[in-house]
C-alpha cells in the first residue's frame, strides 16, 4: 500500500480554488462495538417501522447506525470546544430565566445545538438576530453573496440549510456529510414481564384501583399498578390496521418489541467532504470568494476529521478501529490517498483555519448574544397557519 500524499497549505488551497481539481474527499471509516464485533447493538428506531433496515436485490440486510442528520448534530457542536471555538462566532440565544439568587438560572442555546442551524425556529422568534439572517439569505438568494450568511453563521453553509421557514426558502447543500450503516445484519427481538404490586394489594385496594382507572379511562398498566408483558411495540392508530400483533397464526415480527440488531459484516462510517458544492460558494468579489471557500473548507476538514464519541445511544457504544484512509476523489481517474488522519495533517489544519478566519472575522457580529421572544415564536406559528390557508 503506498503512502498518501503529504497534506501542504498549496493543496488546500488547490482544493478550495482549483475547478479541475478533485471532486470530493472520501473516507470509509470502520467502527466496531466496544463488546467487540458481533456484538449485539441497537440503531435508532423510527415512528412505525423501527429500524431503518432496507434489503438489496442480493438478500443483504443494511442498517442505518447514525443518520447524516443526526451525525451533522454531533460533529457541529466541536466549534463550542476552546481549541476551535475562536474560527466561529459564538452565538447564544437566551430561552428563558428561571428562580432567583442562588437559584437563578438561564437557559440558553448555542446556534451549534439548534437542528436547523441559522434557519431554525428559534433563530426566526428572536428578533434582532432574525433580522440579520433575513438579510443574509437574501443576499445569498438575490446576489448568491454567502459571505454575510458566513460572518453570522458559517456552520450553516459547512453542514447545510434550508431557509423553510423564512422568506428566501434558500437551500444549501452539505459541504461535510457522514453517515453510518451497518452492512449483512441479523434483527433482533426483545420480550419482558413487569410484575407489578398488584397481587400484594388486598380487595378492597384493588377494587377502588379498578373503579377509579374506569372512571378515569386509563389502563392499571399504564400507572404501574398491574403486571404488563412487554412483547409487542406500539405504533400509530393508523398503523395497527396493518401490523396485527399477530399474523397468519403466529407473532408478527413486525410488531415484536426490537431487541438490536447482530452485523455479521462491517460498520462503516462513510464522510465525503464535498469539493464541487464548496467552489460553488462565492462572495461579491474574487479574492474576498476565494478567501471565503478557504476559509470554509477549513471548518470542513476540521469537521471531518475530528475524532468524537461514538456513545451513539443507549445500547450502541461503538469505537475507531484505526483502518481509516482520506482519498482525493477526481473527476476520472483513481482515487488519490491523503494524509488527513495523522495529528500532523489535522495540526496543519488548524493552523491553515487560524489563518483563513482573519478577513472573515473582522466582520462578525457584534452581539453574539440574543434573546428568544414567545411573542415572534407565536406570528411564526400564525403565519404558518396563513399558508396554510393561502395553499387550500
Amino acid at each position: 500500500m503506498t503512502e498518501p500524499m503529504k497534506l501542504t497549505n498549496d493543496i488546500i488551497n488547490s482544493w478550495a480554488d482549483d475547478k479541475n481539481g478533485p471532486v470530493a474527499l472520501h473516507l470509509k471509516q470502520k467502527l466496531i462495538p466496544v463488546e467487540g464485533e458481533g456484538a449485539v447493538i441497537f440503531p435508532p428506531t423510527y415512528a412505525d417501522i423501527g429500524y431503518n433496515i432496507d434489503t438489496l436485490s442480493d438478500g443483504t440486510k443494511v442498517c442505518t447506525i447514525d443518520s447524516v442528520g443526526s451525525q451533522a448534530n454531533r460533529m457541529e457542536p466541536i466549534f463550542k470546544e476552546p481549541t476551535y471555538s475562536g474560527l466561529v462566532p459564538q452565538i447564544q440565544i437566551e430561552l428563558h430565566k428561571t428562580g432567583k439568587g442562588d437559584e437563578a438560572h438561564t437557559e440558553k442555546r448555542s446556534i451549534f445545538e439548534l437542528a436547523h442551524r441559522s434557519a431554525d425556529a428559534v433563530v426566526h422568534s428572536s428578533p434582532i438576530l432574525a433580522l440579520e439572517i433575513a438579510k443574509a439569505f437574501t443576499a445569498l438568494k438575490n446576489k448568491g453573496n454567502a459571505l454575510p450568511l458566513c460572518q453570522i453563521a458559517p456552520t450553516s453553509l459547512v453542514f447545510g440549510v434550508w431557509d423553510s421557514r423564512g422568506g428566501s426558502g434558500e437551500k444549501r447543500p452539505r459541504l461535510v456529510r457522514s453517515v453510518v450503516r451497518a452492512w449483512d445484519i441479523d434483527e433482533m427481538h426483545s420480550a419482558a414481564q413487569f410484575n407489578s404490586v398488584w397481587k400484594a394489594l388486598n380487595e378492597e385496594q384493588q377494587g377502588e384501583l379498578t373503579k377509579e382507572s374506569k372512571a378515569k379511562k386509563t389502563k392499571l398498566s399504564e400507572k404501574g399498578f398491574a403486571d404488563a408483558p412487554a412483547t409487542f411495540r406500539k405504533v400509530s392508530k393508523s398503523a395497527t390496521e396493518f401490523m396485527q400483533e399477530y399474523k397468519d397464526g403466529a407473532p408478527n415480527p413486525e410488531r415484536r418489541v426490537l431487541g438490536g440488531i447482530v452485523v455479521r459484516g462491517e460498520i462503516f462510517r462513510d464522510v465525503t467532504v464535498n469539493l464541487v458544492a464548496l467552489r460553488a460558494i462565492r462572495a461579491d468579489n474574487e479574492e474576498a470568494t476565494n478567501g471565503l471557500r478557504r476559509y470554509l473548507l477549513s471548518l470542513a476538514l476540521i469537521a471531518a476529521t475530528a475524532d468524537f464519541d461514538l456513545f451513539l445511544r443507549e445500547g450502541c457504544h461503538l469505537r475507531f478501529a484505526d483502518d481509516e484512509r482520506w482519498r482525493a476523489v477526481p473527476r476520472r481517474g483513481q482515487p488519490v490517498s491523503v494524509d488527513l488522519a495523522s495529528d500532523a495533517a489535522k495540526e496543519l489544519v488548524l493552523a491553515y483555519a487560524m489563518e483563513a478566519v482573519k478577513p472573515i472575522k473582522g466582520n462578525w457580529p457584534k452581539t453574539l448574544d440574543y434573546k428568544f421572544d414567545l411573542k415572534e415564536a407565536k406570528k411564526l406559528l400564525a403565519k404558518k397557519d396563513e399558508e396554510e390557508e393561502a395553499e387550500a
